[in-house]
């Protein structure tokens, strides 16, 4: 195997130290767990975990931006090449039913709302991360409206998608599925467009 150079080096540490963030994380909760046990985790020294992130909280929102970097970029994917709204509400609802199969974001994101309202913390980065990554998504969804004038923004379709693919309720319940509320708000939307 070549040699890494310095910066492929540091971006594999990077990314393994994300990696085992979001374990930690999940497992262990943001109080639960610490900034030794992620570097542990992730087979370094609690100096290589500095030489990256700043503190706990750092690699923390990193994760949740990442996540949300990742989501759009695997929506775009799903509905690479699909034009007709139809097969994109399908292709959406697909994309949402394997996202909820994810049992550590859902974990991640109430700890961070938890931590948030707890520390009355919820800053402006906390409040960009969620827009941006709503916006895009939504962005992502509004072709299904098809020259129709939409009923909600990119932001507001965005943010309803996301939240039903991540909303806590759904995890105790088979039926109604995450997708099947997709695919019904989505087509309920795109009809009542005018």
């Amino acid at each position: 195997m070549p040699r890494l150079n310095r910066e492929e080096s540091k971006a594999l540490t990077r990314e393994r130290l994300l990696a085992s963030a979001r374990t930690v994380f999940a497992r262990e909760g943001y109080g639960g767990a610490s900034v030794d046990r992620i570097a542990e985790e992730a087979g370094f020294s609690k100096g290589a975990f500095y030489s990256n992130f700043k503190s706990k909280e750092d690699i923390f929102l990193e994760l949740l931006e990442h996540a949300g970097t990742e989501d759009t970029a695997s929506l775009r994917e799903a509905l690479e090449n699909i034009s007709a709204p139809d097969k994109m509400i399908e292709a959406v609802s697909q994309w949402a039913a394997r996202h909820h199969k994810d049992v550590e974001m859902p974990m991640l994101l109430l700890e961070m709302l938890r931590r948030a309202r707890a520390n009355k913390t919820l800053g402006k980065r906390h409040e960009q991360l969620f827009h941006e990554h709503w916006k895009a998504v939504g962005t992502l969804i509004m072709p299904i409206f098809a020259g129709k004038t939409p009923p909600l923004s990119p932001l507001m379709l965005g943010a309803l998608v996301m939240e039903l693919i991540y909303g806590s309720a759904l995890w105790f319940r088979n039926q109604p599925s995450t997708s099947d509320l997709i695919t019904i708000t989505l087509t309920s939307l795109k009809e009542s467009a005018r």
